[in-house]
């Protein structure tokens, strides 16, 4: 996120598109909903479904899936036609403007109109709301990133950023909502594949002598070659690149696509380790399981979706033979013949600031009294909260023109239903966790699958009918959901259920750029089946439920 949770209430025009907030960031949301009701502010909503925040919303821009381009497009196309841009900002501190509109000029809002099912009318009152705003803040989640088209989503959207000026002042700015609770720690402490903490990469010869100074090692072992992202992990087990996998709280076989393709890469590969709290579906295909510890039961730093670094701290010990994280990988390393002395998450933490120039400042000293939100460069900085106020980190913001292409999968006769997958409220991610609660099983108990009514009437389908959903890789049994929260042609389930594991439907195509899967649209069928039939397999716990084709 350029900007802070907190200055959410100073927009005076939000527009959330790809992000279900209310029930994947609830606690976020509240202040969505107090800038709304309390401070006057409007939201422009830009999604399929009928989501909660629907009922907040000024203007709600119901679009088919895996068109995001087409619309963004065509908004800045608008904004560029009526003058609504902000020219001193784009002269001042922007490049790339005339490509941009030499771009733009063949997306006026009539042709996204077709592509998009959004009229045009809508399309130039969304842009003209954004651009008009005296602070206009965009905020989205995965709905934009976990297409094949993701990297030119959010292109698309810094444009419409950049036009109007909404960036690196309270109340705007390109807001990303991490998905999980240190997602965005992970990836700034070099959890990707192509970059050390800090994002050096890794590919900098000059960046690979400053590592391997600091941790002491030999320069000539820090490989400069790009790793393999987790869809390219399973192909190269398959292919015969990759011969042992360690996974540290993550369950592919309930959250990672094509569910049958990861199911054969795992069962094929040579040694595979699991690190997890409870035991799951990834687990049961593991040849060693180390028992981790909870958020509860160790210390250190999380950071959050606003880029704050912040202090956890040990309230329980962790039980039987589990211990933290850092304390197993450091046992690991020692016993693969590395001398690693840390003694505490304090001390790799003093390494990280000294080798990560946005956490230079901080420390748990620091931290103890309160979070701080990088870059934090010097002891006494007190982090920032709004990036990129008077420049960007280079130099000139870019303009990039994106073209739309349609979605890997599109639907056809035999699958004419697009899927498009999320969370609920109630459960979280695979569900490792959340349905071993009693309270929360009991308030969503079963998968369901959303369908509009008018395709359930066609279909023959009522409410909580069981329905097979299959797709070309495989099917699953959900209970049916008829409303109108899903727009007709369009079908939505969660990822909880490992009764009803969805990503066996979902397709592994990914993103070129950044690797990441579509798991929000691909082609489906429904069928009604007999309700005596699953309902006797569900009521003896058969996961056979969940087959492949």
């Amino acid at each position: 996120m350029t900007n802070s949770i907190r200055d959410i209430t100073q927009a005076d025009v939000l527009l959330v598109t790809g992000s279900n907030t209310t029930e994947a960031h609830p606690v976020l949301a509240l202040q969505m909903k107090k800038a709304v009701r309390q401070h006057g502010a409007k939201l422009l909503l830009i999604d399929p479904r009928e989501i909660e925040l629907a009922d907040f919303a000024y203007l709600h821009l119901r679009h088919k899936p895996g068109t995001d381009v087409a619309l963004f497009n065509a908004m800045a196309h608008a904004i560029i036609a009526h003058g609504w841009i902000n020219e001193q900002f784009i002269t001042e501190r922007t490049e790339g403007f005339a490509a941009l509109k030499e771009a733009l000029a063949d997306w006026p809002p009539e042709r996204a109109a077709v592509i998009t099912g959004v009229r045009a009318r809508d399309i130039v009152a969304a842009a003209q709301l954004y651009a008009q705003a005296t602070n206009g803040a965009i905020f989205w989640a995965m709905g934009i990133t976990q297409h094949t088209s993701g990297t030119d989503n959010v292109k698309a959207l810094s444009n419409l950023a950049l036009l109007t000026g909404h960036v690196g002042r309270p109340g705007t700015g390109l807001n990303p909502l991490r998905g999980q609770n240190n997602v965005q720690g992970a990836c700034d402490m070099g959890g990707l594949v192509n970059v050390y903490p800090g994002y050096q990469p890794v590919t900098s010869e000059d960046v690979r002598r400053k590592f391997a100074a600091g941790w002491d090692v030999p320069y000539e072992s820090l490989s400069p070659t790009v790793g393999l992202t987790v869809t390219e992990v399973m192909n190269g087990v398959l292919d015969g690149r990759v011969h042992a996998i360690y996974i540290m709280g993550e369950n592919p076989m309930l959250s990672d696509p094509n569910l049958s393709h990861v199911e054969e890469a795992l069962r094929a590969v040579d040694f595979l380790v699991v690190q997890d709290i409870f035991p799951n579906e990834t687990a049961e295909l593991a040849d060693v399981i180390l028992p981790a510890a909870s958020f509860a039961e160790k210390g250190g730093t999380f950071t959050s979706t606003e880029r704050r670094v912040q202090m956890v701290r040990t309230a329980f010990d962790p039980p039987g033979e589990a211990r933290q994280d850092w304390q197993i990988i450091i046992e690991l390393a020692n016993r693969l013949g590395h001398n690693w002395q840390y003694g505490s998450p304090a001390e790799i933490f003093t390494e990280m600031a000294v080798l990560t120039p946005q956490y230079a400042g901080m420390s748990h000293v620091r931290l103890e009294q309160d979070g701080l939100q990088w870059p934090c460069p010097t002891p006494d900085h007190p982090g920032t909260p709004v990036l990129h106020t008077s420049q960007f980190t280079r130099g000139l913001g870019l303009f990039c023109p994106v073209a739309y292409r349609p979605p890997a999968e599109e639907t056809d006769e035999e699958y004419p239903f697009i899927l498009s997958t999320g969370r609920i409220l109630f459960h979280w991610h695979g569900g490792t966790m959340s349905r071993r609660s009693p309270g929360l099983e009991a308030i969503a108990p079963e998968a369901e699958v959303e369908i509009n009514p008018v395709d359930a009437a066609q279909l023959n389908i009522a409410n909580g009918d069981w329905v097979c959903v299959a797709s070309r890789r495989g099917e699953v049994l959900a209970a049916a959901k008829v409303t109108r929260r899903s727009p007709q042609g369009t079908v939505f389930m969660t990822f909880h259920y490992a009764e009803a594991a969805v990503n066996l439907l979902t397709i592994d195509a990914v993103d070129p750029t950044a690797k990441i899967p579509e798991y929000k649209v691909c082609a489906v069928k429904l069928n009604k089946t007999p309700f005596v039939v699953a309902a006797s397999a569900a009521s003896s716990g058969d996961k056979s439920l969940t087959t492949n084709n």
